[in-house]
């Protein structure tokens, strides 16, 4: 196999967690289960230590919960609420959070 192959590979596998997402699934969970914190629309928060969720990249927001819900990332709020989540729910988020037009900006 050459090396272009073998990345187009790899990067295909890499994102497949991602493909497999339900973005409206991942809305209706947030609705639930993150808004009171990180505000409904995932960039108003209702305390500034709290993280502004909505653009973020999926991937990240995906290791964060499943870290929380591992117990590798300590938080106890979010230990909690991480801990029944399965994959998938935490793919779903990941995914509406990602999809949200978010504040986050890269100014040069």
């Amino acid at each position: 196999m050459n090396k272009s192959l073998a990345i187009a590979a790899f990067a295909l596998l890499a994102t497949q967690g991602a493909l497999a997402a339900d973005i409206a699934a991942g809305a209706k969970l947030a609705d639930a289960q993150c808004a009171a914190c990180h505000g409904k629309d995932g960039k108003t928060p209702t305390d500034p230590s709290y993280p502004k969720l909505a653009g973020q990249y999926p991937d990240y927001l995906f290791k964060a919960l499943n870290d929380y819900h591992t117990g590798a990332r300590k938080n106890a709020i979010m230990g909690a609420i991480a801990k029944p989540l399965t994959k998938a729910d935490m793919q779903n988020l990941a995914a509406y959070y990602g999809s949200l037009p978010g504040p986050l900006t890269h100014r040069k």
